[in-house]
């Protein structure tokens, strides 16, 4: 079973993204920031991550940059959910290795899509 760490500091979307991995086979855990994301790596790497851009602590690009330095980081797919949708932000977070970028609100075929298009669905 494929396993995916959700990032987001709203609980309400890690529930909601919970429940959509789950129906599609995914073994899901939940960070609130950055920090706590890369403690969850630190004891287990997930397949995929949908990452938030806007959050307290360490923000999604910082999160990135620093998963994507570890000898592992290249590992799981990164998918950026957020309510951030120019084309800046959008090259900025392909840039910071970005695998794939969903536009908040999302819905189950969305993401099944996004997750396709990585390889993880």
């Amino acid at each position: 079973m494929k396993t995916c760490l959700v990032v987001d500091d709203s609980r309400v979307i890690r529930k909601v993204s919970r429940h959509i991995l789950e129906s599609l086979d995914f073994t899901v855990d939940e960070a609130e920031n950055g920090q706590d994301a890369l403690d969850k790596c630190d004891a287990g790497m997930p397949d995929v991550i949908l990452l938030d851009w806007n959050m307290p602590v360490m923000s999604g690009i910082e999160f990135i940059v620093k998963l994507r330095e570890r000898p592992d980081g290249a590992v799981p797919k990164v998918v950026f959910c957020t309510t951030e949708n120019d084309v800046a932000h959008i090259r900025e977070a392909i840039d910071a290795g970005a695998d794939e970028y969903v536009m908040k609100p999302f819905d189950h075929e969305t993401l099944q899509i996004k997750l396709q298009l990585v390889g993880c669905a």
